[in-house]
């Protein structure tokens, strides 16, 4: 190590750098495969792309590339201020919803302070939290999803930040409203609650609920949204917050000059008014989803009961089970997630793909059972 290296903090340098899933190409170049029979179902994405009325945005939006996009993203705010019922400067956006994280971490979070997440949670709140030289307070997690009474005992004194994904990634697993407004009201109002919500749109009707409105009853929380999810923007990376205009102040003033591209800016706005493409994406995941979770129950895998796109599942009782299924599924052409830097070294995240696609991972999965022997 350089004598410049060792000089920056201790914290930056024991950061283990953020894991994304394994890109096509990859595999591709790594095994000698045909990039046509490649299915890739490892990050979440939309399986449908884009929906038409982003696709033309993007096409005009082209066309001034050489303007800087709007700093304050106004048109992009104005929709999502009428969707959500709140006054736009509630709204903070952000380069993808993990810049929204990283802001809230980036405002709140200091050495000598803490935030509380639970374990099997998202990787960016432990990565956040120590970029910040605070502390994580890893919560463990009960039938793989939060212990909301043990975040609330978790809490202390220095605590800042408390991290909830709903739902939850890797998990897939999720917790009604009424358990989070009961939540809500017992953390002291000192302690940011950022309810991560990148999935919130693959839940059932019955399940949905919309916490935008809750942050004037609660200033201390911040609700996350993602339009790279079901939205199919994940190429273009753009994400927002609502929160009290307060909060929001604090994260313009961490936030990077221009972190929404003009691309991005003008796909998301036109995403909003898809309604027709976000419930075909609706369809297609909940199709995937009763595919995937009746064929685990026919091989007699045990999985996670998903609320989201994609479902984390047990492949092996070896601690290598997992990477081994991993490995050998790619040589076959079918590209998934390992979670064992979750600590789950035994499971798989298969995210949901087109019916072909969720096909060709069943069809090919018990072949790559076989290398647990």
């Amino acid at each position: 190590m350089s004598q410049l290296t060792e000089l920056a903090p201790q914290f930056i340098r024991a950061i283990a750098p953020y894991k994304a899933g394994k890109p096509v190409s990859d595999v591709v170049r790594e095994l000698g495969l045909n990039p046509e029979t490649v299915v890739k179902l490892a990050s979440n994405e939309n399986p449908l792309g884009l929906g038409s009325k982003a696709k033309a945005a993007i096409a005009q939006a082209a066309a001034d590339l050489g303007r800087y996009p709007d700093a304050n993203g106004f048109a992009l705010k104005a929709k999502l201020s009428a969707k959500h019922s709140v006054k736009p400067e509630q709204i903070t956006l952000g380069n993808g919803s993990n810049d929204v994280l990283e802001l809230a971490a980036k405002a709140f979070l200091t050495q000598g302070t803490n935030a509380v997440f639970s374990q099997y949670a998202f990787a960016v709140y432990p990565l956040a939290t120590q970029g910040c030289g605070a502390q994580s307070k890893v919560v463990p997690a009960v039938h793989f999803t939060h212990d909301l009474d043990g975040f609330l005992a978790a809490i202390d004194d220095n605590t800042r930040v408390v991290f909830i994904a709903n739902p939850n990634n890797p998990t897939g697993t999720f917790l009604p409203a009424d358990r989070i407004r009961a939540f809500l009201k017992q953390v002291p109002s000192r302690v940011l609650v950022v309810l991560d919500e990148a999935y919130n749109e693959f839940l059932m009707p019955e399940d949905q609920y919309d916490s935008t409105q809750w942050v004037a009853e609660f200033p201390n929380l911040l609700v996350s949204r993602s339009f790279s999810k079901a939205y199919g923007l994940a190429g273009l990376r753009v994400g927002y917050a609502v929160s009290s205009p307060e909060v929001a102040d604090l994260l313009n003033r961490v936030r990077q000059p221009f972190n929404v591209n003009s691309i991005a800016l003008a796909a998301a706005e036109a995403a909003l008014d898809d309604a027709e493409f976000l419930q075909q994406t609706y369809e297609v995941n909940q199709q995937g989803l009763n595919l995937l979770q009746s064929a685990f129950d026919r091989m007699g895998l045990q999985y996670v009961p998903s609320y989201g796109n994609f479902v984390l599942v047990k492949v092996g009782n070896s601690d290598d089970a997992g990477l081994k299924v991993f490995d050998a599924l790619q040589r076959l052409g079918v590209i998934v997630r390992p979670v064992n830097n979750y600590g789950l070294p035994q499971w798989l995240r298969v995210s949901i793909g087109l019916p072909a696609e969720n096909q060709r991972f069943l069809d090919v999965l018990p072949e790559a059972l076989k290398v647990l022997g």
